[in-house]
């Protein structure tokens, strides 16, 4: 395995010699990262874990590019939603409460252009579910061309011929959602009977289309955590023979978990740090934990910055954990409201959302998410927190 891994990095150097001109010191980090994970090879894609493009693809290749080598300052990751239709109602949907008239087909693709010209490498398609967007296929296809394009989703309407239409499009990670080993739990939050069975069947149908990364995303409750049920659930997760577990506990998004005893606890975190470095190590899954990728100790929070999030209704906001927007797509050039927000959001070394959460409760006026104005206000109050180790290196 380590013969394998050394290879791996070595075709990553071949075919990129250009990273070395981004100096020793990123250079050190980057592998010291890589490190920690097992490079998977899903149907020729190289893939370390479903936050980054595979190794070997033209999108790792812009970000050596674009943001190592000439450090544009545009986003690298972004999100979109293709729709806020769901027949699922998950208790901490952080899309929920917002409304408007869905973005049409021109439109998501306008937005993924631009997107790509600012530099995103990475796009995530959320929802709702994204699976009832009737041109996905051809949004995928067009959106991986330079793009890695990550899928997540409940399962719903799921067909093996639509998950053979979308990796031929270009898809190369997809995260279906499971919360739980236990059917009635996993049902139970996410407010649908049939959920957990939606859920092992399109796992299922996922791995049995080929040339997928394919994974769980999951949602960790605080209860969870608490107890040490983390280790129970990627057992289950084993068992089913996936790629990747894509771990995140619940974030204080809605009114309901606006309680800091929901919220985690540094100790908390640093507990699932060292979960997902021992299952690492042991290689049975990839564990992909977002508070690892986020903490100080590596890229940190990059919401507003480096990652946004373009909903169905085309207001951008700075992650899809965060209810606030800059304005809308339809009314404002996306660059334009991009811009503005990045002015407000350096990069820091924790989680917007769950420090910043009683400014989201104290601003909100019933309405989700909050204006541009109020938005404009609350970061007036915002104390942000130093750069976490990459962006310190990056910025030196």
């Amino acid at each position: 395995m380590a013969e394998a891994k050394k290879l791996a990095v070595l075709r990553v150097l071949l075919r990129n010699p250009r990273i070395l001109k981004a100096g020793i010191p990123l250079n050190l980090f980057l592998l010291k990262y890589l490190k920690k994970f097992r490079i998977q090879d899903a149907g020729g894609n190289l893939i370390v874990h479903s936050h980054l493009p595979p190794l070997n693809s033209r999108a790792y290749g812009r970000f050596i590019e674009e943001h190592l080598l000439k450090r544009t300052e545009g986003p690298s990751h972004a999100q979109i939603g293709l729709t806020n239709a769901c027949p699922q109602r998950c208790v901490y949907c952080y899309n929920r409460d917002r409304t408007g008239t869905p973005l049409d087909k021109s439109t998501i693709l306008r937005v993924i252009d631009e997107l790509k010209k600012m530099g995103v490498f990475w796009l995530g398609f959320t929802g709702g579910e994204p699976l009832l967007n009737k041109d996905i296929v051809e949004i995928t296809e067009r959106a991986s061309r330079d793009c890695a394009v990550k899928l997540f989703t409940t399962g719903c309407t799921l067909t093996a011929g639509l998950a053979s239409d979308l990796s031929q499009a270009g898809l190369f990670s997809v995260s279906v959602s499971l919360d739980h080993w236990k059917e009635e739990e996993h049902d139970r939050v996410r407010g649908y009977k049939g959920a957990f069975r939606t859920a092992l069947k399109a796992i299922d149908i996922f791995k049995q289309t080929g040339g997928l990364q394919v994974g769980v995303s999951a949602v960790l409750s605080k209860e969870m955590i608490r107890r040490n049920q983390t280790e129970e659930f990627l057992s289950f997760l084993i068992s089913l023979g996936v790629d990747e577990a894509w771990l995140s506990e619940a974030k204080p998004s809605v009114a309901a978990f606006w309680n800091e005893d929901i919220v985690i606890s540094e100790d908390e975190r640093l507990q699932l740090v060292h979960l997902q470095d021992r299952h690492n190590r042991e290689g049975k899954i990839t564990v992909n934990y977002l508070g690892h990728f986020e903490g100080q100790e590596h890229f940190g929070c990059n919401a507003g910055r480096k990652m946004i999030y373009v909903d169905a209704f085309g207001e951008v906001s700075p992650c899809v954990f965060t209810p606030m927007t800059f304005g809308s797509v339809r009314e404002r050039p996306l660059g334009q409201i991009v811009g503005e927000m990045q002015k407000c959001f350096p990069s820091q070394n924790r989680c917007f959302i769950n420090s910043s959460f009683r400014l989201i409760q104290k601003h909100s006026r019933d309405s989700a998410p909050l204006s541009r104005e109020a938005s404009l206000r609350l970061l007036q109050e915002v104390r942000f927190g130093p750069l976490a180790r990459f962006f310190e290196l990056y910025y030196s």
